[in-house]
C-alpha cells in the first residue's frame, strides 16, 4: 500500500482510532497489536483505561503472530474475543452490535458476519477458538483454523458491506474515501 493503514484517515480519524471508538461501547477491553511504525500508531490511539496497545515486534512474520501476540495481552480468558483487521474500517456499529448479540446466543466456536453470501470481518472468536490459534505453528494461517470451523460456525447474514471492504491497495482506499463521502 505503500503507507501504514492505521493512520490512513477515515471518517476525521485515522482507521485505528475510527475502529477503537466504534469497538469500545462494544466490548470490555481493546487491545491494539501494533509493528511497523508502532511509536508513532501509537500516539493516535485514544487515551482510554479500557485501551491497551502492545508491540508485535514479529510482524514481518504476518498476521498469525499479531494475533497470537493480541490474544495473549487480552485481560484473562475472555468467553469471546472480536478479532478486527485495521484494514476494514467501513464495517458498521450495528453490524458489530449483531455479532456479539450471536455470539451471546450461539452455541457456535466462531461468529461470521456475510454479505450476500460472502464471509467477512470481523470475527468472534469463542474462547476454545483462541486457545487453538495460540498453540498454530508459524507455517500455518489463523484462516486455516476459521475455516476449519466454518461447518459448526454461525453466520450473521448483513446488509453491511463494510465487512467485505478490505483496504489494501491505494484504489482500494480512494473508493472508500469516494464513498464515504456519498
Amino acid at each position: 500500500m505503500g503507507s501504514d493503514k492505521a493512520l490512513l484517515e477515515y471518517r476525521g480519524r485515522t482507521f485505528l482510532s475510527h475502529l477503537i471508538y466504534l469497538v469500545l461501547p462494544r466490548v470490555d477491553e481493546v487491545v491494539a497489536v501494533l509493528g511497523h511504525n508502532a511509536e508513532r500508531i501509537e500516539r493516535t490511539i485514544p487515551d482510554c483505561p479500557r485501551v491497551r496497545s502492545v508491540v508485535n515486534h514479529d510482524y514481518d512474520r504476518g498476521m498469525l503472530s499479531s494475533l497470537q501476540k493480541g490474544l495473549v495481552a487480552t485481560a484473562g480468558e475472555p468467553d469471546w474475543v472480536l478479532w478486527m483487521l485495521v484494514d476494514h474500517p467501513a464495517v458498521r456499529g450495528r453490524s458489530l452490535d449483531a455479532l456479539v448479540a450471536a455470539a451471546e446466543r450461539a452455541g457456535a466456536p466462531l461468529v461470521i458476519p456475510r454479505y450476500n453470501e460472502k464471509r467477512g470481518h470481523p470475527i468472534m472468536l469463542s474462547k476454545a477458538i483462541a486457545a487453538e490459534l495460540l498453540g498454530l505453528e508459524a507455517n500455518r494461517s489463523p484462516q486455516d483454523v476459521v475455516r476449519s470451523h466454518y461447518p459448526e460456525a454461525c453466520f450473521v447474514d448483513t446488509a453491511d458491506s463494510g465487512v467485505l471492504r478490505d483496504v489494501d491497495r491505494p484504489l482500494d482506499y480512494r473508493d472508500l474515501v469516494s464513498s464515504s463521502k456519498a
